[in-house]
């Protein structure tokens, strides 16, 4: 390959990589919109605020610190714009151009940073309505900065879990685009708020069954579902990391394909179990069904066949349902069904994996899980107790009670139509 032919290749692949990690980011107005629709109208604002806030505090300490622990890519961006585009070329003509994928690291930085904000978007909707809003943001800053860095070390970063063992080398663990090193991650964290906690205020009756409270703007929890559905091809199609030559480019098409499929049964799933269930075609099981079907495929989206992807998301949207009415029978209040969406069909992805794909083992699947879930937990859970100790990271009742909208923003986002007691 001469170099123009080269060159060509490399913009080609470091432009499908930027638009990709695009797409990724525009996920996070998804995640708004969706936890916006399932919160009741007196906390929008607040839910709001923490999803762009967030999204800021991922990209400022993934800058700052968790690139350089993840992938030893420099401090502040040191490391990465020293990487040069000579020093890509001399390195590339030394190996006789032979087409392999060497990016700038200011592109991988970039469709790095959207997955980071995107495992912390999932802890704010489980922990919506009734926690601090500066208590999260400092959760924010830990997670981002160090919890999510040292997990993705260990797995898409290559290194030895603790100096012990590594998970791909070891054992075989594969994760595609995901599924556990971004979605069991941002459950665990959740998981490990939402026990501390506590339910929300009317949740549970003294006979302890779970009393609905249901969100404001169902049309805006489709919009967000529908925003999370295309902002996953960049999550998905983005991880087969180039588009320039032909096996890439039809592994790219097998991601987008297998992507949808596993998203539509999902919510063809969850809308069918839902009806069986209750009786009813219940709007955010279906939901919720399209994204489970999403994370389900996550862990492997290239080797599956259109049908086995089809299935696998089918499993998923079925899955999904009686997970939630689970940890509402174990009294977890999880607003969103987040936990289930990204914890529970999280790990059901990874064990997906070695059906389609030889080079994994359900041995190494099951390991790599629990490192990142033990991982991720412990250390959520003692940063929490740390935020509970010094701040407390619950609003008093009375704030609950008149929504988190006035008391942490000073401002409703539908004034018209709520006092702030709905």
């Amino acid at each position: 390959m001469d170099t123009q032919i080269f060159e060509l290749q490399y913009a080609m692949d470091t432009f499908y990589f930027l638009v990709c990690g695009a797409l990724v980011m525009w996920m996070a107005a998804g995640f708004s919109m969706l936890e916006a629709g399932l919160v009741r109208a007196k906390n929008t604002t607040e839910i709001l605020t923490k999803n762009v806030v967030l999204y800021a505090i991922a990209c400022f300490m993934y800058m700052a610190c968790g690139y350089a622990i993840m992938y030893d890519g420099g401090w502040f961006l040191n490391g990465i714009e020293a990487f040069s585009l000579d020093e890509v070329l001399a390195a590339s003509a030394e190996n006789g151009f032979d087409g392999a994928s060497v990016y700038s690291g200011a592109s991988d930085f970039f469709f790095q940073v959207v997955f980071v904000a995107t495992a912390m978007s999932i802890v704010s909707g489980a922990v919506a309505e009734r926690m601090k809003l500066w208590a999260f943001f400092v959760f924010a800053i830990v997670m981002t900065g160090v919890i999510y860095p040292l997990e993705g070390a260990w797995t898409w970063g290559g290194k030895a879990v603790f100096g012990l063992y590594s998970l791909g080398d070891d054992f075989g663990f594969s994760d595609f685009a995901g599924s556990g090193i971004v979605h069991i991650a941002g459950a665990a964290a959740a998981l490990s708020g939402v026990l501390l906690l506590g339910a929300r205020a009317g949740k549970y009756g003294p006979d302890g069954h779970a009393n609905a409270l249901p969100g404001a703007n169902l049309p805006l929890a489709t919009l967000g579902t529908f925003i999370l559905w295309m902002g996953w091809f960049g999550f998905n199609g983005g991880s087969v990391l180039k588009l320039g030559d032909a096996a890439s480019a039809h592994s790219v098409a097998m991601v987008f394909l297998n992507t949808n499929a596993a998203a539509a049964t999902g919510l063809i799933g969850a809308l069918v179990t839902a009806q069986l269930k209750f009786g009813k075609a219940d709007l955010t099981m279906a939901l919720n069904g399209a994204l489970a079907g999403l994370v389900a495929i996550t862990a492997e989206p290239s080797t599956p066949t259109a049908l086995q992807a089809s299935l696998f998301g089918l499993v998923a949207g079925v899955l999904v349902v009686f997970s939630i009415i689970t940890l509402d029978k174990l009294k977890i209040d999880d607003p969103v069904g987040a936990i289930s969406v990204h914890g529970v069909v999280g790990l059901l992805g990874l064990l997906l994996v070695p059906v389609t794909n030889d080079d994994a083992s359900f041995t190494g699947q099951l390991v790599g899980a629990a490192t990142i879930f033990i991982w991720v937990f412990a250390a959520s859970f003692v940063t929490w107790l740390v935020i509970k100790a010094v701040m407390g990271i619950r609003v008093d009742q009375e704030e609950e009670y008149n929504g988190l909208d006035v008391g942490e923003c000073g401002l409703e986002a539908y004034p018209e139509f709520t006092s702030g007691r709905t």
